[in-house]
């Protein structure tokens, strides 16, 4: 009696093979609706599950007031921008010496690239 008791409780303490622990795994992940990585692979699924950011960082800062979207919006006040009107004349005393942006190419005979092509 007592050698049929033991082996019914070796038969009870056996550990599962590797098969039906994964099978079990892949189970209980389709019950509770996880994903099965047997392989534990790093997947980002705790990034992917928060809540989205965006939206509260955008929000976060208030939005930039300038003197030209006030003109855009109220053209009648007639408002000077004169950080515009400075950047206008340090583009004018830079032209003059000869410091501006170079001349736009009119067609691909004048263009820089196609000269250093040639060469």
């Amino acid at each position: 009696m007592a050698s049929a008791i033991a082996n019914s409780t070796k038969l009870a303490l056996t550990r599962p093979s590797n098969e039906r622990l994964m099978a079990l795994k892949q189970l209980q992940c389709s019950i509770f609706s996880t994903t099965f990585n047997p392989t534990s692979a790093r997947t980002g699924a705790k990034y992917l599950k928060g809540r989205l950011r965006g939206d509260a960082m955008v929000n976060y800062y208030p939005p930039n007031i300038s003197i030209s979207k006030i003109n855009k919006m109220y053209p009648e006040l007639e408002l000077e921008d004169e950080e515009e009107l400075q950047r206008l004349e340090d583009l004018a005393a830079r032209k003059a010496r000869g410091k501006g942006p170079p001349p736009k190419a009119k067609s691909k005979e004048e263009s820089r690239r196609a000269t250093k092509k040639k060469r």
